[in-house]
């Protein structure tokens, strides 16, 4: 329990909080602690401060993904991925949805399809949602963003969404973090 000197009498209640009315009060805070803990923690498991980020969740935002490789991502009307040089091609604006903290969903607004990984690490346009279609999205030091797939692994290592220099997507086994192929800029639209 905290106290301080305020002016008011003490309330009966140790479980109060008094608000100042003026700088020369001050306030009255008292935590139940936990057991065997030290004293101004709360119950629960100690150690690490556990955060809710669910303001995070369903945040939906409209971009165009530029890459290191100067390709604008694009899912077309048959569910194919692959890049393109055109800044105006309505088949490259996305919709990235937050499923949860640091893990999103890419659809193509106009072709409604879905950007996903198969578990071979193949990208390609998924019509429904699935596990295929979950992907860790990172910031990287250079800027720009990483999109790897948050279900599937290649041999412990992740793979990324990427394209190649001619504008066609890579397969995910040979994708990593530090190539630059995987880096895309989100470009507001």
């Amino acid at each position: 329990m905290v106290l301080c000197t305020v002016d008011r009498p003490r309330l009966a209640n140790p479980q109060t909080l008094r608000v100042p009315l003026n700088v020369s009060e001050t306030v009255v805070v008292s935590r139940p602690r936990a057991a065997g803990g030290p004293p101004g923690q709360t119950g629960g498991p100690q150690g690490r401060h556990v955060r809710s980020y669910n303001h995070l969740q369903g945040d939906i935002r409209r971009r165009k993904l530029f890459s290191f490789q100067k390709f604008f991502l694009r899912i077309d009307i048959n569910g194919k991925v692959n890049g393109t040089k055109s800044k105006d091609d309505p088949l490259s604006i996305l919709e990235i949805t937050s499923v949860d903290v640091g893990v999103v969903a890419i659809k193509g607004l106009n072709s409604n399809y879905y950007l996903a990984i198969s578990k071979k690490g193949e990208l390609y346009g998924a019509r429904e949602f699935g596990v295929d279609c979950t992907l860790k999205e990172r910031i990287e030091e250079n800027g720009y963003n990483t999109y790897a797939s948050a279900e599937w692994r290649n041999k412990k290592r992740q793979m990324f969404v990427g394209l190649n220099v001619h504008g066609k997507p890579l397969r995910g086994k040979k994708t990593r973090r530090k190539n630059t192929a995987t880096h895309f800029l989100p470009i507001v639209v």
